[in-house]
């Protein structure tokens, strides 16, 4: 048998399909070279990729070898990944399966219950191979405590209902097998008349329309419209005293700032929800908050019910991040989920903008979410960031947001290749403190800092004429970008919220230019 991979396929992880085809093919090889009956894909818990499991086994199988494709569901018939019945049968009876069905994930009674919903869909051939029962915690081991007389009687009902192959999965023993074949060997299956609906409605018809992006906020408005926009770069406390940042967001306010842009735990470290810092920005400071959301500390069950919580709060800009490792951090030996990257992210964020839960399934209302992303035209990689840049753009994303930038030649290299899929492009401007500031951005942030800005801060002859230098460079780099963007995000180092400020200073009018990218 050939079950999952166990780690999530592109768009939501980091494994491309034709990666995960080849590992799937490598082991659809090996069976068939051994000289396998059959081959069956079970335990699968992503629609999208036990299609592309089945399609990798057949291509290797040929057309004679019988494939079993089964998937498993919850209590309630659904798939992890929040397929419905209707959906995941649709794609397995699309697919070159010979059999469909389900294993693991219940007892019989749900499977029997879920397979008879799924012959409303499709006319395969059916298989069914539950659990013992549900599984009970004692002293450290998982029993299954469903006897061999009760599963037995469901291997009947499964026949009477029409499953052609029966059998089972977790806490199953030879016992088990023996009842349930002996219960069965009189037995002939038959197929159930049933009606099969062929047209499949398709996903935009069960989506809603989005809200068109000037509508969802006012940065979204001004994107839209080609405006120039300036963000300043908050970082929420370390305690539960926000009344620092909140002074320093009515300053940026004050001074025409667009956007405060508020990180997620940077460098893995512990700080007041950016979520809650960027609810009180909005209601005390009166400018409209941008919130970094990361893949690192939720899992896609907490990602989606936070970004609900966050529409109602009224914050509608996001910056989708994979967000940095925990190693990177003060709690070094904090557990990282990464459930979905940063490209899996802006595809939930999409899908919950269409009224669409993970699996695509309606929710009956939407989100209305401008959804940014992050990217780095200095990456040592350039053609592994720009193939996952326009994998965000096809899956929603609406503009980006770099890290910071003192090489203006890599930015032009960076805009160049993006062209094909260009979105509104909010370069990264970091005003250096001192020349150590500077050794730090080169060496351990690893952001390009030209020999000359580097020169210019090893001469500054104190603190205060350091950072005036920094703001130089600053406002140097902001005059000279201005025409290749369409905003700057203005970091303000160690809280000095003027630096940014006279950094913005030099922006000059906002006007649009040309239309929006």
């Amino acid at each position: 048998s050939i079950g999952p991979l166990g780690a999530r396929i592109e768009p939501l992880g980091a494994i491309t399909y034709e990666e995960a085809k080849a590992y799937f093919r490598e082991q659809a090889e090996a069976l068939v070279e051994a000289g396998v009956d059959l081959l069956i894909l079970e335990t699968f818990s992503d629609v999208s990729e036990i299609r592309l499991a089945v399609e990798a086994a057949r291509e290797v199988a040929g057309p004679e070898l019988v494939i079993v494709a089964q998937v498993t569901v919850d209590d309630f018939g659904r798939m992890a990944d929040g397929s419905t019945v209707e959906t995941f049968t649709r794609v397995l009876d699309e697919s070159p399966a010979d059999v469909i069905g389900l294993n693991c994930s219940v007892g019989p009674k749900v499977m029997l219950d879920t397979i008879q919903q799924m012959m409303q869909y499709s006319r395969k051939p059916m298989s069914a191979m539950p659990n013992a029962g549900h599984p009970v915690r004692v002293e450290g081991r998982n029993l299954y405590l469903g006897s061999p007389e009760y599963l037995s009687q469901y291997a009947r009902r499964f026949l009477w209902a029409g499953v052609r192959i029966v059998g089972g999965c977790c806490g199953t023993t030879p016992e088990h097998i023996r009842q349930m074949a002996n219960e069965v060997r009189s037995l002939r299956p038959r197929l159930k008349p049933t009606e099969v609906v062929v047209e499949e409605p398709a996903i935009k018809e069960r989506a809603l329309e989005k809200i068109p992006i000037e509508k969802r906020s006012s940065l979204g408005a001004k994107l839209a419209a080609g405006r120039f926009v300036a963000f300043v770069e908050i970082l929420p406390p370390r305690g539960v005293d926000a009344s620092r940042e909140i002074e320093g967001a009515r300053m940026c306010a004050r001074a025409g700032i667009d956007c405060i842009n508020v990180p997620d735990g940077p460098r893995a470290s512990a700080r007041m929800s950016a979520q809650v810092m960027c609810w009180l920005i909005q209601q005390q400071a009166g400018i409209e908050a941008v919130l970094h959301f990361c893949c690192r500390d939720r899992n896609i069950l907490g990602i989606q019910s936070e970004l609900l919580g966050a529409h109602v709060l009224g914050i509608r800009n996001l910056i989708c991040i994979t967000g940095d490792p925990p190693r990177m951090g003060t709690y070094p030996y904090a557990t990282g989920v990464f459930d979905v990257d940063s490209i899996g992210l802006v595809r939930i964020v999409n899908n919950l903008n269409q009224g669409l839960d993970l699996g695509g399934n309606p929710m009956g209302s939407q989100t209305a979410f401008v959804i940014g992303v992050g990217a780095n035209p200095g990456a040592l990689n350039l053609d592994e960031e720009i193939r996952r840049f326009e994998a965000k753009v096809s899956n929603g994303a609406e503009y980006v947001v770099t890290q910071p930038v003192f090489d203006i030649g890599l930015l032009e290299t960076f805009l160049r290749r993006i062209e094909p899929f260009r979105i509104p492009v909010i370069a990264g401007i970091w005003p250096l403190t001192s020349y150590r500031n500077a050794e730090f951005m080169v060496n351990e942030l690893r952001v390009p800092v030209p020999q000359e800005f580097m020169e210019r801060m090893r001469r500054a002859e104190s603190g205060e004429k350091a950072r005036q230098e920094g703001v130089a460079i600053a406002r140097q780099l902001v005059e000279r970008i201005k025409p290749m963007v369409q905003g700057v995000q203005l970091s303000a180092p160690f809280g000095r919220y003027d630096m940014a400020l006279q950094v913005a200073e030099a922006i000059g009018d906002r006007s649009p230019t040309r239309s929006a990218s």
